[in-house]
């Protein structure tokens, strides 16, 4: 009997899972992926929990997630998938782009990081690229996380007094629930301005929104 020449059926296929929230963006991934001799699309998720449920279930290599999504976000997923163990790799695919979104990725355990304009190449590059354990990165998030490197972080108290600042509370409601001085309260505020160069509450946690640092519920 001749031998198989074709390297590709000699290596098992590149199972990948699919999450975006937005049907035409996954569907039209998954259709790109299809005809890849290499790849194949072992599922597809709508929200948070549908894929954090379906990477459980089919333990796929790669798996490309939005960073936004309803029920549970993208990075909570991914904070989940680390915990659990599961031996999958995650590349996250979104149209934000903030030095911040991408830093909180990376830390929380994202291999690559895509932008949902990137070509057939670069997506089907990654997925290659990371399921071999390697990270991917395009040159203009690189640059993102460059200029981040260069700017002024916000402490964890800092963002625990904005997030309390983007939900309306005063400088006297947030002290008495941090247990801190209303002094204090303006003391962290001042150096949150002048970290996100802005100037009022409202630019800051519209600027601070933006970066990814708070949410607004």
């Amino acid at each position: 009997m001749k031998a198989n020449s074709n390297p590709i059926a000699k290596q098992e296929k590149i199972r990948v899972l699919v999450a975006d929230d937005h049907p035409i963006v996954r569907h039209g991934v998954i259709a790109n992926l299809k005809p890849q001799d290499d790849m194949t699309v072992v599922a597809e998720a709508g929200d948070g929990v549908e894929a954090l449920a379906l990477i459980k279930e089919h333990v796929p290599d790669v798996v490309l997630l939005d960073l936004r999504m309803p029920c549970m976000d993208g990075l909570d997923v991914l904070a989940e998938v680390k915990i659990s163990g599961v031996p999958c790799k995650v590349i996250i695919m979104t149209t934000f782009d903030s030095e911040e979104d991408v830093q909180r990725a990376i830390r929380t355990g994202a291999r690559g990081y895509l932008l949902k304009d990137s070509t057939q190449e670069e997506i089907l590059d990654a997925i290659r690229r990371v399921s071999l354990g390697e990270t991917y990165l395009p040159a203009r998030i690189v640059q993102k996380v460059a200029e981040g490197m260069r700017k002024p972080e916000l402490s964890p108290r800092e963002v625990e007094v904005l997030q309390w600042v983007a939900a309306g509370k005063s400088n006297k409601e947030i002290g008495a629930q941090l247990f801190i001085a209303e002094g204090t309260v303006k003391t962290h505020m001042k150096n949150v301005l002048e970290k996100l160069d802005v100037v009022g509450r409202t630019a800051a946690i519209r600027e601070a929104v933006h970066r990814g640092l708070v949410r607004l519920y």
